[in-house]
């Protein structure tokens, strides 16, 4: 049975429309409230959220949801989302929510759940959240006795910020070091400066004045070149880009060249297993990670397992094969040493950690591996199924055995927005542009007809 609310990454759409209404959202924090509710102990949650304006909506009708089911709330305010999942298990909460549509304009907003013990629930657990949707709402309702408070908690920055600076070696300090760091305008625009600051860095900050619509905004890590102009003004030594709720970072280097997740996950990996810290005797990637990365791997001894699309199955992987190490192209870098999910300042420490012991500069460090060339488009659509119509499978299908001995095809629909994402990669640049534009016109030719 397909999902009819979640997505790769929990709910996700614009705001105010579904299903991102107050109306689900008071219904999500109803039936996500029940489903939790195991014995006869007061039950709490932990809400946090990022920076955009239907933050306010969104997290006052899961208060009412939540409280409705008889459950307890903690307001943590905008804080990254890292930091709910290792709030969620600090509070001995139920459940921990995250509001934010991580790296999507303003206009967009979601909600991300943790169940106890940090980690984002599993696909049959969704099932059941939207099985209980669906149900009489006034079956759900609480006792009048017994029905939950809220209250905002003070001093969940400092705890995070203590937390992140913890995962740094003991050895290492950030003293001489000029970071420049571009916050999005999101979650992280307060705590992630404070803690390169304690750390002993010097710090340069962009993107941490939010005003609820410049969330991503021409900023962060999915528009690294304002940090690239900041860094060549500062004469930094290294940008660190977050995106809206702080769980992804890319890195710009002192020419401002930017350096995507996977080659920070190489460093991490490599640097990890010099030191005999590297679990699993690889790393876990997705499908849309470099070749060049496996072939990296390869080349040192480990591999390189892959998954679908989504942190989410990242962490699957890595729990079910004891890795400790994985992460996804686009910046979402998951060390389980440290952290159940994604966390861009823990991950950019790492990397710091790494370019202070070498004493060489970022562009050296950070450049494990020449990428193979990989081109990406994005195909927009209204409705329907466009990937399961004939002309775009027999497409589909001449462009894999054209590739099948020099490199790979990934086509997928995204799982937070309205695309198909179509991806190739390959020694020969020109023959996969070739190919990516071919199955775009296809597809787009099938979509127009549609």
């Amino acid at each position: 049975m397909s999902k009819r609310y979640f997505g790769t990454d929990g709910i996700r759409g614009q705001s105010n429309m579904a299903p991102m209404t107050p109306d689900i959202a008071m219904r999500v924090g109803l039936a996500v409230g029940n489903l939790f509710k195991r014995g006869e102990h007061r039950h709490r949650v932990v809400i946090g959220k990022d920076t955009r304006l239907s933050g306010y909506m969104i997290e006052n009708a899961m208060v009412a949801g939540f409280t409705a089911a008889g459950v307890d709330v903690f307001l943590l305010g905008p804080i990254p989302t890292p930091a709910v999942a290792m709030l969620t298990r600090s509070l001995r909460a139920d459940i921990g929510v995250m509001i934010s549509a991580s790296h999507n304009p303003y206009q967009d907003n979601g909600i991300k759940l943790f169940g106890p013990d940090g980690f984002k629930l599993s696909d049959e657990i969704e099932m059941r959240i939207e099985a209980l949707l669906d149900e009489d709402i006034h079956l759900q309702l609480a006792r009048s006795e017994a029905i939950g408070r809220a209250k905002r908690v003070d001093g969940v920055h400092d705890r995070y910020i203590e937390f992140a600076k913890r995962t740094m070696p003991k050895d290492i300090t950030l003293s001489g070091m000029r970071v420049a760091i571009d916050c999005a305008n999101g979650a992280g625009y307060k705590v992630a400066p404070a803690a390169l600051w304690e750390l002993g860095a010097e710090v340069v900050t962009i993107g941490n004045e939010p005003n609820g619509t410049n969330i991503n905004l021409n900023c962060g890590s999915t528009h690294p070149v304002a940090l690239a102009r900041k860094v060549h003004e500062v004469r930094a030594d290294i940008g660190i880009a977050l995106d809206g709720d702080a769980d992804r970072v890319l890195i710009v280097d002192e020419n401002g060249a930017i350096v995507d997740g996977d080659q920070l996950m190489a460093l991490i990996a490599e640097s990890w297993a010099a030191d005999n810290l590297l679990r699993g005797n690889g790393i876990v990637a997705t499908i849309m990670s470099n070749l060049g990365l496996e072939r990296f791997l390869g080349d040192k001894g480990l591999n390189l397992a892959r998954t679908q699309v989504g942190d989410r199955y990242v962490v699957e992987h890595m729990r079910a094969h004891d890795y400790n190490v994985g992460g996804e192209q686009s910046g979402h870098i998951v060390l389980s040493d440290f952290a159940t999910t994604g966390d861009g300042l823990v991950a950019a420490l790492q990397v710091l950690a790494c370019v202070q012991r070498m004493g060489r500069p970022v562009s050296e460090v950070c450049r494990r591996f020449e990428p193979v060339p990989q081109v990406l488009k994005n195909v927009r659509y209204s409705g329907g199924k466009p990937l399961e119509d004939k002309r775009v499978r027999q497409a589909i299908g001449d462009a894999e055995s054209e590739l099948s001995k020099t490199g790979r095809l990934v086509i997928r629909a995204s799982g937070t927005e309205p695309l198909i994402r179509v991806m190739a990669e390959g020694d020969d640049r020109a023959q996969i542009e070739g190919i990516v534009d071919n199955l775009v016109t296809v597809i787009s030719d099938v979509r127009n007809a549609a």
